[in-house]
């Protein structure tokens, strides 16, 4: 079932699974391109910033670890760190705010940082479950704190999604687990959900003003988001043998980077957005009970969930662009 007004099927893109952010970028010039990447410093980040940078943009990457993000990315030219929390609503603000002071536009938004599958961790007055508080939303309110320079820069908004989306739908009763047993890969799971439908909905609002929205899920890595899965969970999964070899199955941070750069840049998609990504293209709907976890799960591109999640999440940060 299509949900969205952009068909979720491929276009056709000509890229793949194995693409690289050099493939999707060939010949593509983004000189006086203004990009705000958080997490732009480590893994999938990092990869993304270098080649935003390769192609001639200027990058803003806020980080929880400035000292960190300084240490990885300063010998790139064009890129500025700056420090966000995005587990801690008023450090989102107060970088938000700084942003704001500048008077820049924005032409691309990357909501590249997260974490996955961590021990259950507690949050902000409230007590949020991390993993919702993090992924979701942290970067719903970054995206309505800075919407009055994405909305003058007609910009991208690419939501780092996973395919561990397939994991869990919105739990509406139990949002935090506070009822039942925590469970870290549901958790995930719905934190992922999260981020598709947040892609939808910001794509509704914002298409008359020139600003669309992708979610992107970059396919199997291995980087620092997997630091909290031990080794012989790992294993067990099939990401590595039991020496700490890599599963021939997983993308390099490259490889992995390829679809979030290619959504945030690719002339092809012009006048789409509200769609799930993944290998380079639009991706295809899921197929009912595919042990692959193929494509996208219809629940995450009901604008009927995506609305109701907007209007809770702007309940839950008190921010709302609209």
């Amino acid at each position: 079932m299509t949900y969205t007004t952009t068909p979720q099927r491929p276009i056709g893109s000509g890229f793949g699974a194995r693409s690289t952010t050099q493939d999707v970028l060939r010949g593509v010039d983004l000189a006086g391109r203004l990009a705000v990447v958080t997490g732009g410093y480590v893994g999938l980040g990092l990869e993304t910033t270098r080649a935003l940078v390769g192609a001639g943009a200027r990058v803003v990457v806020p980080a929880r670890r400035r000292e960190a993000a300084e240490q990885a990315v300063g010998g790139l030219d064009g890129v500025e760190v700056d420090e966000m929390d995005l587990a801690d609503l008023d450090s989102v603000r107060r970088f938000a705010d700084r942003f704001l002071a500048s008077g820049r536009d924005i032409d691309i938004l990357v909501n590249n940082a997260g974490i996955m599958a961590c021990p259950e961790t507690r949050v902000g007055p409230d007590g949020w479950e991390a993993q919702f508080a993090t992924n979701h939303l942290g970067h719903f309110a970054l995206a309505n704190a800075l919407w009055a320079p994405l909305a003058r820069g007609g910009a991208r908004v690419v939501e780092l999604t996973s395919r561990g989306h397939h994991l869990s739908d919105i739990r509406w009763n139990d949002l935090h687990f506070t009822a039942d047993p925590y469970d870290k890969w549901a958790a995930y799971g719905q934190s992922k959900t999260a981020n598709v439908l947040f892609a939808v909905q910001l794509d509704a609002l914002g298409r008359e003003s020139g600003v669309r929205a992708f979610a992107v899920h970059p396919g199997a890595i291995l980087t620092e988001l997997v630091r909290h899965t031990p080794h012989d969970e790992q294993v067990a999964m099939g990401w590595i043998d039991e020496d700490g070899n890599v599963s021939e199955r997983f993308k390099t941070p490259e490889q992995g980077a390829s679809t979030q750069v290619w959504a945030a840049t690719s002339t092809d998609l012009k006048g789409m957005g509200g769609v799930y990504c993944e290998d380079a293209d639009i991706a295809s709907p899921a197929g009912e009970d595919d042990p692959e976890w193929q494509g996208v799960r219809g629940y995450a591109l009901d604008p009927a969930q995506a609305a109701r999640l907007w209007d809770l999440s702007a309940e839950l940060t008190g921010v709302n662009a609209f």
